[in-house]
């Protein structure tokens, strides 16, 4: 009798954010954090379970958070790869994202983890938002887990980096003895030269486990006003690197294509 797979179900990590700058001022903070994991094959066919999907919700997803801003981001993830010539991304998608909160998201990276049906990575998306209300992807085409990927910068992030240079990432998942880990690693480097060190260092990592009712209220006791805070530190950030006279870069014009290679 052929045995049918269960399908893959939404997840919650709880982890910590880490941000660290070297120069020429040195600033770092490390924060508490928990993330979402979607499986978004699996949750357009199959339902959300215990997160409220598309509908309001003390802590909830909605698509059009993502890509084009339309009803259904899988499909426009399916469409961006179609037309960069990415091809046989048809397995599972796992969506590595912030939810809203009380109505209210800011995301200022999501993760799109592309699989072939045999389960390999085929591609990851890296959708950026800034501040401004602006977005841009960058798309790792062949990638490998525990491999070090690079992309050069082209989006405004920051008003104290430049455009130079460019991202190296790094993405690493583990299970041991049934505990699932992710760890999603971006230094920037603003040169293109090897030797030279990053100017910041940045990770988000967590622990995963199903979206339960349990979950969410765990994520909602712990964080109440979590997607808020986010937008608070960044811009406290922001106003200790002012205080610490690091330069500050006027906002350039936007990239021409809204994904880079």
């Amino acid at each position: 009798m052929t045995r049918v797979q269960a399908p893959d179900v939404p997840l919650m990590g709880f982890g910590q954010v880490m941000h660290r700058r070297l120069r020429p001022a040195a600033n770092a903070f490390n924060y508490p954090t928990y993330f979402l994991m979607l499986p978004m094959r699996s949750l357009h066919q199959n339902g959300s379970g215990a997160l409220a999907h598309n509908r309001r919700g003390a802590l909830s997803f909605f698509d059009r958070d993502h890509g084009d801003g339309g009803d259904n981001a899988l499909a426009w993830l399916d469409a961006l790869l179609l037309k960069e010539g990415v091809d046989g991304a048809s397995g599972e998608v796992w969506l590595h994202t912030y939810p809203r909160v009380l109505g209210y998201a800011f995301k200022p990276v999501s993760f799109w983890y592309c699989h072939r049906l045999d389960g390999s990575l085929r591609a990851i998306v890296v959708e950026v938002n800034n501040t401004f209300g602006e977005r841009h992807c960058y798309l790792l085409d062949e990638p490998a887990y525990n491999q070090t990927l690079s992309a050069d910068k082209v989006f405004h992030v920051s008003p104290f980096c430049t455009l130079a240079g460019g991202y190296r990432f790094r993405f690493m998942r583990s299970e041991q003895g049934g505990v699932r880990k992710t760890v999603a690693r971006i230094d920037y480097h603003d040169s293109l030269d090897d030797a030279c060190e990053p100017l910041l260092q940045t990770s988000v990592s967590g622990t995963l486990e199903p979206v339960t009712p349990a979950s969410l209220r765990k994520a909602l006791w712990r964080y109440p006003a979590m997607t808020l805070g986010v937008m608070a530190r960044i811009h406290w950030q922001a106003f200790r690197l002012w205080r610490k006279k690091v330069p500050f870069i006027s906002k350039p014009d936007l990239p021409h294509n809204p994904v880079t290679r």
